[in-house]
């Protein structure tokens, strides 16, 4: 497996990723709330959960994952070391989060539908997440259209800033995110199959019949899923199932067969060819990565971080309850 010594997430980060990105951000107000809303409400009782909830994967558990997973943090070249949970859940599926504290979660599902190559590719797909410093959009996006309304009136206001282009917003970052997180996947493996197969099996894999699918047929189905557009009416109908209004309902990954199209596009590209010899964009500092540290501070400093905390809360809810007036009056 190739190793990319201080590689960047720019060097192979989707554009699509980029441009929505830069399109969320420049939202007024959405970078404060984000990320003091993950670090002192979301990110740390995710944390806690999965450490009395989960198996921690280490040396002396699950040790044959444990070394696929540290194979994977040298070829993309992630330091610290992110933890690594096993949950117990049937259903096929690994997610990354946290920003203080990231980790990667597989559930017991996906251990039993995937081979050693296959499950190596979804570990490196999940790093490329914390590589390319997704979880904290990632776990917002996941929060927002469901607590919104709820946690803003409770805590820090934040419902008066979201509004459906918000909402938007956040789903065709997440979906385009996952274009990049692939990328990382396909640099870790050097070969196309496994991560195909990967997809594969995550869209509608058997493990007693997974011997009857072939990943020809499903690269078909992704051409010819392509081939749809070809009617307008059909992409219309592409953009409701992503996005489902009147149900609030917004998918957070792009359909798998799209996601086949687009990875096999780079994988033919000349950038990826570059990667693969050497040519590639490094991190600024040698040998530094998008996974921060956690931070050493004072518990001084740290009381003085959750003072300005209460404090831009206090001035949030002062706000709402002034506006709240201001709309009673005006009846």
């Amino acid at each position: 497996m190739p190793t990319y010594t201080g590689i960047s997430s720019e060097a192979f980060r989707h554009p699509l990723d980029r441009e929505a990105e830069q399109a969320l951000r420049s939202l007024p107000g959405f970078d404060l709330v984000a990320r003091k809303f993950v670090e002192f409400i979301y990110e740390r009782p995710q944390y806690v959960f999965l450490m009395g909830n989960s198996i921690q994967v280490g040396p002396r558990q699950y040790s044959s994952i444990y070394q696929i997973f540290r194979e994977c943090l040298r070829d993309l070249d992630i330091y610290p070391e992110p933890a690594l949970f096993i949950s117990q859940n049937p259903l096929a599926n690994a997610y990354a989060l946290g920003q203080e504290q990231p980790c990667v979660v597989l559930n017991a599902g996906l251990l039993d539908l995937l081979n050693e190559a296959e499950l190596r590719a979804v570990i490196a797909h999940e790093l490329g997440h914390i590589k390319c410093s997704h979880t904290t959009l990632t776990q917002m996006a996941l929060w927002v259209t469901g607590f919104a309304s709820f946690i803003g009136d409770l805590t820090l206001g934040i419902g008066n800033i979201l509004s459906r282009g918000l909402i938007f917003a956040f789903y065709e970052w997440l979906r385009k995110a996952e274009l990049s997180a692939d990328r990382a996947s396909l640099l870790v493996m050097d070969d196309l199959n496994p991560v195909l197969y990967s997809m594969m099996k995550l869209s509608g894999g058997s493990m007693r019949r997974g011997h009857e699918c072939s990943l020809d047929e499903f690269i078909k189905q992704a051409q010819k899923y392509q081939e749809l557009d070809e009617n307008a009416l059909n992409q219309v109908y592409k953009f409701l199932l992503y996005n489902n209004i009147a149900q609030g309902v917004f998918l957070s990954h792009p359909f798998t067969v799209e996601r086949v199209t687009y990875i096999q596009e780079w994988a033919n590209s000349e950038e990826y060819r570059q990667i693969r010899l050497g040519n590639y964009k490094r991190a600024e500092a040698e040998g530094a990565v998008e996974v921060p540290a956690q931070p050493s501070t004072s518990k001084t400093n740290k009381k003085e971080d959750v003072e300005a905390l209460r404090r831009q809360v206090k001035e949030l809810q002062e706000q709402i309850e002034r506006i709240k007036q201001e709309r009673s009056s005006c009846k």
